[in-house]
Parts: structure tokens; sequence; C-alpha cells
């Protein structure tokens, strides 16, 4: 077992033992929880998003941008004394040669170190977020950017009654009418979540889905559909509100992290991959650029 999968699994494990969910944003505050961010501006995808969403969090950084201790350099910035680096994940290959002469190719995970804005001085302003005060934001009003999103899907998505679900069978999506949410980002989170799923259908991305409720299969999707709404949430400026009819998984994601270290790896791929699919359908810039 990889120690660098361990490190971050356990780190997921501690957050969800104390209820946290580390994709949602557990304080109040301006905006959404957003993508983190390289030093040139691209979003960290996948594992990495989410375990420096956790960093920000356990750690209270406002800045949205993680930099090598190099590219600070090279923007004429320098780390603080004492500032602790974080890992992002990513994975190469080397060749071995075997004994019958073939070669055979084997991927592992490798990890770069990489630091906070909030703990860099003399980098450019933009790096930094503004001084804002705290208030909290209730809203009530459809998002247009969202609307657009999932028009663009193409999914079947239909309104009433009290449940949020995707229908497998059927391929729709059921969802409470607008006005039943007590926000509009509850109702646009609650609805990326199902569209997530939506994308794991065998004429889409066919992904396992599980048989019952509490099988690790069907944990296991809940846990993809749960990153992948996250991650669509901050494309769009939306905060992922969590589900209490969801709070159930809680369990079910520790029982499924602590006998597999890489599993969160595995859900943050297919999460990232969803939204992808979901990307190719209906440009999420281009969509919050007309709105």
């Amino acid at each position: 077992m990889s120690v660098k999968y361990e490190v971050l699994t356990n780190r997921i494990i501690a957050a969800l033992e104390q209820g946290v969910r580390p994709w949602t944003k557990e304080w109040k505050g301006n905006g959404a929880l957003t993508r983190q961010l390289r030093s040139t501006g691209e979003a960290y995808r996948g594992v990495n998003a989410l375990n420096l969403w956790v960093a920000a969090q356990e750690r209270g950084f406002r800045s949205p941008y993680w930099l090598t201790y190099k590219a600070a350099q090279a923007l004429g910035a320098q780390v603080i004394k004492g500032a602790k680096s974080e890992s992002v994940f990513y994975t190469s290959t080397f060749t071995k040669t075997e004994d019958s002469g073939d070669d055979r190719v084997i991927p592992f995970l490798k990890a770069s170190a990489v630091f906070n804005a909030d703990e860099i001085e003399g980098l450019p302003a933009h790096f930094y977020p503004s001084n804002q005060p705290i208030v909290t934001v209730q809203h009530s009003t459809r998002h247009e950017a969202s609307e657009a999103f999932l028009q663009a899907s193409g999914a079947d998505i239909r309104h009433g009654g009290d449940r949020a679900f995707y229908a497998g069978k059927a391929d729709f999506i059921q969802l409470p009418d607008f006005e039943a949410f007590f926000t509009s980002d509850s109702y646009y989170s609650t609805a990326f979540h199902e569209l997530a799923h939506w994308t794991g259908a065998a004429s889409r991305l066919d992904r396992t889905k599980g048989k019952v409720f509490g099988d690790t299969a069907y944990a296991f999707e809940e846990l993809v559909a749960e990153l992948a709404a996250a991650y669509l949430c901050a494309d769009l400026g939306i905060s992922a509100e969590p589900r209490e009819d969801h709070a159930a998984y809680i369990s079910c994601w520790i029982k499924a992290l602590k006998s597999d270290s890489r599993a969160i790896f595995k859900a943050a791929a297919l999460a990232e991959k969803a939204v992808d699919f979901l990307h190719k359908r209906g440009n999420v810039e281009e969509i919050a650029e007309a709105a």
C-alpha cells in the first residue's frame, strides 16, 4: 500500500469522521467553494482539487492559488519561513524489462510540493483575495448559467414530488420543484448530483451502480456523484450544499476508504470524467459568460 495513497485517504477519513464533507464549504462567507488553481490559473483536477480543498479548510487559506517553490521564485516571490507545503499527485511510468526480454510499462504515483499563495510574499495582486467582510447570502432566484448548463446536458429532467433521484431504467432525473428548496444553491447542487448519476448510464460512461443501498458499489457511485457535483458547483459558482438524505453514506464511505486507500483517487478520477463528459455538451465558460 503506497504511503502517498494512505496520507490523503487518512485525511479524507478524518474529515468524514468529524461529519465534514471536504467537498462542501463548511463556513459562512462570500461566494462558493472555488477550484484551486496553479500559478497559470489552470484548475487542479480530480483528487488534487479535493486534497487542496481539504487543506484550505483545515488551514484557513483564502487564496485559491497553489504554487511550487520554483514557480513562486519565477514570479519574484518568496515562500515565507515556516510555511508548510501540500502535495499534489500525478502519475508517471517506468519501463521494466522482463526475463523474457519484453518491456513492461509500469505506472506509479508521484507527488510534488506546493504552497498556498497566503504563505508566499511578493506575488502579483490577483493571487490574493480581496479583504471583504464576511456576509451571509441567501440565494432564492434562478441561476442563469446553471439553468443553461442543465439544459445543454440533454438530460430528461422532471419536477414534482418530494424526492430527488435518477431513474436508471427510464433514464430520467426527478427533482422536487425549484420552490421546494431552501436556496437555489441547494436546488442546483442536487440537480448536478443527479446529473452526475445520469452520466453513468450504460449508453454514456457505463459506471457500475450497485444494487442496494449500503453495498460497496452503491456507496462508491454516490461518492463519485458527490464529487462530480462539487466540481460542477465550483465551475459554476454554486455552493455545494450537503444533502441530509445522504448523511447515511458517510459511514459507508469511511468503510470503503479504510478498506482501499486508492478508492478516493478512483472516485475523484471518475467524477472528473463525468464532469468532462458534461463540459463537452455545454462549455461552462461560454455559458457563464452568456449569462
